[in-house]
């Protein structure tokens, strides 16, 4: 077995035996990235010398450790990269725009910092859309990120950079950030397991805040993405700040294991709230991989019920107000907007259009719906729905269009993860079929609020299931 085909776990082990070094462990993750990258578009920017650089640091850092016997970082020498919408000291921030300037970050942002300080060795920056607004990974900045299961299509976004780096084998695992779906859809579009914890699981998020300046929910929180629920849960561990030597939060190998022999009531819909304002039909291979999901739950001991969830009909509005009002906030230097691509421009003068008490109301409204989602959901210990509405898209399936076509199509292309992040609750993403042109299909699970270790358990479960 090549290394790139070991788990983050597996790799995790090696590297604390000794038997495997960090510095040893980025260059062959690099050479795959310098092999395949230029056909995947997975990186933005690969910081090749840094990397070798943190990762001979982390080799001088295990022989200091073992000879004092201290313990190892979580992430020790493992290597990962970063959305190109996260500051990494001394590496530029495009946040996929052409309309800002490309210039070294000054500082890493809280998230990096704190990931970096588990010992992780940074290999670069991932392709993004601009400024994570959309579900697919095209801009105006780099080529377009591709799906490894099939390079003529998207493997969504807005971490779909990482996602498909994580899928070809170019990373082991990467975190990713969640405002609407930007970790499960990419997850659930290159066939991996993508969990959106609850708000406030990760530390380094709330230096953001748990609401927006006009109270709505803060929609924005960064998780993992992986091949399996267990390396997952190792990076979910990392990220919520387990001290070395400790008892993690997510241990991963309990994580791999079935949910502790309990029955779990788990609720099955395929409701949008996007329904009211827009027709959503779902595929033949979303259903089969809901359909497939069904089998292998209830194979593992748990009910599964139809549920009668229902959605304030006035979500779609609102949730469209409140994703796009951040737009009208950026500050662009002179004769930027023209650099805009057309979707965020499009946006922008919208949102600056629109009347301060509009994108309040939507705020209000948002809130009462997510107090209004996690009470229905609460009925259940999980609520079972599809991960996407379609198999994955082709590049330019979106950005082909004018802004307003691009934007019903990816509501109806991902309708079942935004209502998530409105709730501020956890949710994981599990490929559950394989299509007959090999393309990956899932399912979505959401929990109640610090259930992240729930989930990723049910995730373990589907995966032994399906073996």
């Amino acid at each position: 077995m090549e290394l790139h085909e070991a788990g983050a776990v597996a790799l995790r082990d090696l590297l604390a035996a000794g038997d495997l070094s960090a510095r040893e462990l980025a260059r062959h993750y690099l050479d795959r990235i310098a092999e395949r990258n230029p056909r995947l578009g997975s990186f933005v920017t690969v910081t090749a010398e840094r990397a070798l650089e943190e990762a001979a640091a982390v080799d001088q850092a295990f022989v200091r450790a073992r000879h004092a016997d201290h313990p190892l970082p979580r992430l020790h020498g493992l290597p990962l990269a970063w959305k190109d919408l996260l500051d990494v000291a001394g590496v530029p921030t495009t946040w996929g725009s052409a309309a800002l300037a490309s210039v070294p970050a000054a500082a890493d942002d809280p998230l990096v910092a704190s990931v970096r300080a588990q010992g992780a060795v940074g290999l670069g920056k991932t392709q993004v859309p601009e400024f994570g607004l959309t579900c697919h990974s095209e801009n105006l900045v780099a080529p377009a990120a591709r799906n490894p299961l099939d390079p003529s299509l998207s493997p969504g976004g807005s971490s779909g950079g990482s996602a498909a780096a994580v899928a070809a084998g170019l990373l082991p695992f990467a975190p990713g950030s969640d405002g609407g779906g930007s970790i499960r859809i990419p997850a659930a579009a290159c066939g991996l397991v993508g969990l959106k914890p609850g708000l406030g699981a990760v530390p380094s998020d709330l230096s953001r805040g748990t609401e927006d300046a006009y109270g709505a929910p803060r929609l924005v929180v960064s998780g993992p993405l992986a091949r399996t629920a267990a390396d997952a849960a190792l990076l979910m561990d990392a990220l919520s700040g387990a001290a070395p030597g400790t008892e993690p939060h997510l241990d991963a190998a309990s994580a791999a294991t079935p949910a502790g022999g309990r029955t779990l009531r788990i609720g099955l819909s395929v409701r949008s709230p996007f329904e009211a304002h827009l027709p959503i039909e779902l595929d033949p291979e979303a259903r089969a991989a809901l359909d497939a999901a069904v089998v292998l739950l209830e194979r593992a001991g748990h009910r599964v019920e139809e549920t009668d969830l229902r959605y304030d009909n006035r979500y779609h509005p609102a949730f469209r107000t409140v994703w796009t009002s951040a737009l009208a906030d950026l500050e662009l230097p002179p004769g930027a907007e023209e650099r805009l691509g057309p979707f965020a421009r499009h946006f922008r003068a919208r949102a600056l259009a629109r009347p301060k008490g509009q994108r309040l109301g939507a705020a209000r409204l948002l809130a009462k719906i997510a107090g209004d989602c996690r009470i229905q959901w609460a009925q259940y210990d999980a609520v079972l729905t599809p991960a996407l509405a379609q198999t994955p898209r082709p590049l330019g399936y979106f950005t082909a269009f004018d802004p307003e076509e691009d934007y019903r199509r990816q509501c109806q292309f991902t309708p079942y993860t935004s209502m998530v992040n409105v709730a501020g609750v956890p949710a994981v993403t599990v490929p559950t079929h394989r299509t007959a042109a090999g393309l990956s299909m899932g399912v979505q699970l959401i929990g109640r609020r610090g259930a992240e270790a729930e989930l990723l358990g049910l995730a373990a479960e589907l995966e032994l299931a399906g073996n």
